[in-house]
């Protein structure tokens, strides 16, 4: 209704995590969302990205004991040896994938079968779906052979 829009914390962000200061984060911490969206960090935090390989490894790293599951102690903590980001792969190395287009027709209909579920568990439409439960599908590309 705005007309703004912003990126969210949904399942699988990569965003740049900072001080109290709005200008304080410079990109040498990440954090990804492995847990429940957390939307209120939402117009709060920048988003880099999003994880399309390796999810199921980073979700099921130990939490910390602290609030958010942050590390108390430096023994609690899970070293990540290697990340790779797609854009700094040669051309040849980098992952194919495919993103299915949200202003495709495709997505439109994956959109309202999720609003207005059509199997024999759901009774009443809500005519309603949350913003991070859509799932934007991204599949492996064909090679030319």
């Amino acid at each position: 209704a705005s007309g703004r829009e912003w990126l969210t914390h949904c399942y699988g962000t990569v965003g740049v995590a900072r001080d109290i200061a709005p200008d304080s984060g410079n990109g040498s911490s990440l954090y990804v969302v492995i847990g429940q969206s957390p939307r209120r960090l939402d117009r709060n935090l920048a988003i880099a990205g999003r994880v399309l390989e390796g999810m199921p490894l980073l979700s099921a790293l130990p939490r910390g004991t602290g609030p958010m599951g942050f590390y108390d102690q430096p023994a609690q903590r899970t070293p990540i040896t290697s990340v790779r980001l797609a854009s700094e792969l040669p051309p040849a190395q980098r992952p194919a994938v495919q993103v299915l287009r949200t202003d495709s027709a495709t997505f439109a209909a994956l959109l309202d079968a999720q609003r207005h579920r059509h199997d024999a568990f759901y009774k009443v439409s809500s005519g309603k779906v949350g913003l991070c439960s859509v799932d934007i599908p991204v599949r492996e590309a064909k090679t030319a052979q």
